[in-house]
């Protein structure tokens, strides 16, 4: 009942004050506020890079030729070295913890269909590379594996090349279309993917059998990378041990020389954009944190003004048997009644800034649990933290002294 009548007794000394007590508040509700936005915002930034490299495929590994070695010493990059189709070939055959895989090569083309035309990358590829990549035909069909030995004119589109090339809504499957002067029929249109954590468009792009592109299209003998997907995301070090063993063995390189190739993995990127998004998710809550130190000095500031204000009223009650930690807890709860209060108040104003913030431009935004109590939970450290001394000067009060306070 006595902690009940503090409560009480805090409540009023607050609600004599309304205007100075929200002020007081002030600087709490915006820092809590920001924290849970700034937090919400790196959270939804985080989450957004993770589901844009996710769609990049499953368990993907990329290997591309790197700088070749001579004599123990890497040359410059202009003397790489190059994969071949037989390179490809051994890794399927040899590397059991391989599931799918492809060669690919890559070219850009101008693309003319009637009156309009446009440009853009091509791929090269067989048909796993659809499975590795988690893409899906929203009409049409994927070329087969005879198909693409027979080196047939065909190809999928993405959905802004079919937008700029046939007009919005349209369906480009059985159409024709010209690569770079040469002929090619539409037997598929992607389902859209957007943009990739980096803004490249993923539906700007035609794909067409690898044999076509490599042969008809760029004439060349090599492959620009090889794509694998691991049986399992835990199996992705195995397929890595695997491939690295196949290829060098091929490349007549030993185990303990330099391998001319690179092997990139999604984790690789995915790590790699998470500790950035998490450095800058730590710089917006710690820049929003300190208002809520600057809101600290404002409840140390109010109380302090209180304490001397209501000195005779200390007086008083320390005249008539109530104790000096009865006087600190009073004005501690007083202040940490204004963190409390504050602070919900700011988790409100910073969830409907979060949501304001999706709204109006478009950003992906996570509201989290953890970060709702964290703000919380600091705003009522700030209060018992900057409460404390005024209210321990209160405490420390002579009453005579006090009584005669004017």
């Amino acid at each position: 009942m006595k902690l009940l009548n503090q409560l009480k007794a805090a409540l009023r000394s607050l609600a004599k004050n309304k205007m100075r007590t929200f002020l007081t508040m002030l600087g709490i509700i915006i820092g809590v506020a920001s924290v849970i936005a700034m937090l919400a915002i790196g959270q939804g930034s985080r989450e957004s890079i993770q589901a844009q490299i996710s769609s990049l495929g499953t368990n993907l590994l990329t290997i591309y030729p790197s700088a070749s070695n001579m004599g123990g010493v890497r040359m410059e990059a202009g003397s790489s070295v190059h994969l071949t189709l037989d390179d490809y070939k051994a890794i399927p055959d040899r590397c059991p913890a391989v599931m799918y895989s492809t060669p690919l090569v890559r070219t850009s083309g101008q693309l003319v269909a009637g009156g309009q035309n446009w440009r853009t990358s091509v791929y090269g590829v067989y048909p796993d590379y659809f499975l590795i990549r988690s893409l899906t035909a929203q009409s049409g069909s994927v070329w087969s594996m005879n198909e693409d030995k027979s080196a047939v004119k065909i190809c999928i589109v993405g959905q802004t090349v079919s937008k700029n090339l046939f007009g919005e809504g349209a369906d480009p499957v059985g159409k024709t279309m010209r690569i770079n002067k040469v002929p090619f029929k539409i037997v598929g249109l992607l389902s859209p993917k957007g943009q990739n954590a980096w803004g490249q468009d993923q539906d700007d792009v035609v794909i067409a059998p690898f044999t076509t592109v490599q042969e008809r299209m760029m004439t060349i003998a090599y492959i620009n990378s090889i794509m694998v997907s691991a049986k399992t995301e835990k199996m992705i070090p195995e397929a890595t041990e695997e491939i690295t063993t196949v290829l060098k063995e091929r490349h007549h390189l030993g185990q303990s020389e330099d391998a001319d190739f690179t092997i990139r993995s999604q984790s690789d990127i995915s790590s790699a954009a998470t500790a950035t998004s998490q450095v800058l998710t730590i710089l917006l809550a710690s820049i929003a944190s300190i208002s809520l130190l600057v809101g600290g000095i404002g409840i140390m500031n109010i109380m302090l003004v209180s304490v001397t204000e209501r000195t005779r009223e200390i007086g008083i009650r320390m005249s008539v048997g109530a104790r000096g930690r009865d006087v600190l807890l009073q004005f501690l709860i007083e202040a940490v009644m204004i963190s409390l209060i504050g602070g919900a108040i700011g988790v409100g104003l910073g969830i409907l800034t979060s949501k304001i913030i999706t709204n109006v431009m478009s950003w992906p935004v996570t509201i989290s649990v953890q970060s709702i109590l964290l703000s919380f939970l600091f705003s009522t450290a700030i209060g018992i933290f900057f409460g404390w001394y005024p209210a321990r000067k209160a405490a420390s009060l002579n009453p005579i002294d006090a009584l005669r306070y004017e």
